[in-house]
């Protein structure tokens, strides 16, 4: 695919005698939302972490942007703009939303979190700060602590650090993940938005979501990638119907208006 942004190619990763990447080949081509979903265990934050540099395959090339990025460290990544926000939020509670998205900022730019105190300081860091709280509907919140937000509010947070960092693509892990319907509801409309701007690869168990925000989904089950395509083709899918989607269909997959 000419246009992919991310190309994984034969990515194997392997803990003891488990596989959690069995030869993994995919392409997320520029500008789409490529959504990868199955059941427990399927070793989806396995792949994540090894696109965004936490782990080392065992085998296997990760592209991204046309460079071979495989043996590159997080940071050299993120440099690039392949930023990952987690399925545990990893924020500062004693510090306010703007602190956590300026210390964002400020790592990215190389420099340590031990000079936070300029993170509270200089405009060249809360400017663009600010904008990204304003992007993700947090900038009323901005000098709220972290503690006193709600669970919601720390994904939002979060998605806001990960913006901050100016990036090409998103790695998304499980960015709904405890979210109450409306909390849900709000993170849909906002991934929606965020889409017209960004690549983004999403991990994620709501299925509702999945299909009604994924261009592609890949299926991935004992570590292997057993489809991919358009949210029609995947639901109509017979093997990823067993594998997956018909243990769970009759109450959270959606019907075909919300593909």
């Amino acid at each position: 695919m000419a246009d992919a942004l991310l190309r994984i190619e034969g990515l194997t990763k392997r803990f003891g005698g488990v596989v959690a990447s069995d030869n993994v080949t995919l392409d997320v081509t520029a500008g789409e939302l490529h959504a990868i979903i199955g059941p427990n265990g399927a070793g989806k934050t396995t792949l994540i972490c090894q696109l965004a540099g936490e782990i080392a395959p065992n085998t296997g090339r990760i592209h991204f942007g046309g460079r071979d990025i495989t043996a590159l460290p997080v940071y050299a990544r993120s440099a690039l703009g392949l930023a990952r926000s987690f399925q545990i939020t990893s924020l500062f509670p004693d510090f306010t939303a703007l602190d956590n998205v300026a210390l964002a900022v400020q790592a990215h730019a190389g420099h340590s979190f031990e000079f936070w105190h300029d993170a509270r300081r200089d405009p060249a860091l809360r400017d663009p700060a600010r904008a990204s709280l304003e992007r993700v509907g947090l900038a009323a919140r901005a000098d709220v602590m972290v503690s006193n937000l709600s669970h919601g509010e720390h994904r939002q947070l979060e998605l806001a650090m990960a913006l901050a960092t100016k990036p090409r693509m998103l790695l998304l892990d499980e960015p709904m993940a405890g979210l109450g319907p409306e909390e849900s509801i709000r993170v849909v409309k906002l991934l929606r938005e965020l889409k017209s701007d960004l690549t983004i690869l999403l991990i994620e168990h709501d299925m509702e979501a999945v299909f009604a925000l994924a261009d592609r989904i890949s299926v991935l089950v004992y570590g292997r990638v057993i489809a991919t395509g358009e949210p029609a083709a995947i639901r109509a899918n017979a093997e990823v119907r067993q594998a997956y989607l018909g243990e769970q269909e009759a109450v959270t997959v959606p019907g075909a208006g919300h593909g």
